[in-house]
């Protein structure tokens, strides 16, 4: 009878440890490791490509990288780096999932699965603020990360909103203090739109102000396709007909040089892709100038049209004269050039893209999709 008794005790004593085990493991937690060194100046320029790493980097206030993963956002630096170094802050929340990530300044916003969203000061890795927003889809970065920081699903800013999306609901948050500012219920169809440099949150069924909520007039009907954006806001867009206007103020401007189809507004000019290569223009519509041969137009900075060749080549054209300023390989080292572009971001002075195998299946969870563990590579663009 004792023995019996002393075995039910065992069972019940391991049960009890077994159960306190699994509740640390599992249960919700959240893991922040702040900065403990100054915040870092600008890197000195050093201009071509400077690092590979395995992760996609989002440039913050030109000093950090900041990097998403599933459970965790981290930063570290400098900028220029060649390989990922040891974490300067990290965030860490389970079983929430980032969802998506952008930033503005020195601020970093991150969007979670269970739909909080928390804002983080670059500078030092703390919360600057915490706000409850609908519930979000998972991580769908990948290995990378790539589309979570630089295609952040359902999060945007503008005018010193951030503007979250899920369904039909649509609510907009101060960048500065995390207070929700609106929230309204749109027409089926704006599930997940793109914000503009005048402020306006734009979806397929409607123009909304970032900072009021309210529907903004004067719009051509849409539906709108966003044209020319970069980190997370859009200078253009074509309307429902086709027809090209920028969105630098509260009333878009008119611009036929964006109709044609694939064209896209960079460093100020239309580039166009045509079978004979390059064309760019003025927002007047006059011809500026032309390239010979195939090419694809990654944006720009504020006077140079950035290209990317078949020989995955990257060539800087002056944006009103077509001069060529820089050209080099994009390869880090004595990598090979040999490879498909994936998804890339240009900065404020920086590009960061994947390397994808030259038979990259379409799932990019196949082991086979990136070309090397250190797959995305980071170039400083001569301004």
């Amino acid at each position: 009878m004792t023995r019996v008794l002393l075995r039910i005790l065992a069972a019940v004593l391991l049960l009890v440890a077994s159960a306190a085990i699994g509740w640390r493991v599992l249960a919700p937690a959240e893991q922040a490791a702040s900065a403990i060194t100054p915040y870092p100046p600008e890197p000195t320029p050093t201009f071509g490509v400077t690092g590979r790493l395995n992760q996609a980097p989002l440039i913050v206030d030109r000093r950090l990288r900041v990097y998403a993963a599933k459970h965790q956002v981290r930063a570290d630096g400098p900028v220029t780096a060649r390989t990922m170094y040891t974490a300067r802050w990290s965030f860490r929340r389970w079983p929430a999932q980032v969802s998506a990530v952008v930033a503005s300044g020195a601020t970093v916003v991150t969007r979670w699965s269970d739909g909080r969203l928390i804002a983080l000061d670059a500078r030092t890795g703390k919360v600057s603020w915490r706000a409850d927003g609908p519930d979000a889809p998972g991580y769908a970065g990948h290995r990378t990360g790539a589309a979570t920081v630089w295609t952040p699903p359902g999060l945007r800013l503008a005018g010193g909103a951030v503007v979250v999306t899920q369904g039909q609901d649509l609510s907009g948050y101060a960048l500065s203090t995390g207070e929700r500012l609106w929230s309204i219920t749109v027409p089926a169809g704006c599930a997940d739109g793109f914000t503009t440099e005048g402020g306006a949150y734009v979806c397929a069924t409607g123009v909304y102000d970032a900072v009021t909520g309210r529907p903004v007039s004067g719009w051509p009907a849409g539906p709108y396709e966003p044209v020319g954006c970069v980190s997370f806001v859009c200078p253009a867009f074509r309307d429902g007909s086709g027809h090209g206007w920028i969105a630098d103020g509260a009333v878009p401007r008119r611009v036929a040089a964006l109709d044609a189809p694939g064209s896209t507004f960079a460093a100020g000019v239309v580039v166009a892709t045509t079978d004979a290569g390059i064309s760019v223009a003025s927002v007047d519509g006059t011809r500026l100038w032309e390239r010979p041969g195939m090419a694809r137009v990654l944006g720009g900075t504020p006077a140079t049209v950035l290209l990317l060749t078949p020989a995955n080549t990257l060539e800087g054209l002056d944006a009103r004269t077509g001069v060529l300023r820089y050209t080099y390989p994009m390869a880090y080292g004595t990598d090979d050039t040999h490879w498909k572009p994936g998804l890339y971001q240009v900065f404020d002075g920086y590009l960061a893209m994947e390397r994808l195998s030259p038979e990259a299946p379409e799932d990019p969870e196949s082991p086979i999709y990136y070309l090397t563990l250190d797959t995305v590579l980071v170039t400083v663009l001569p301004y």
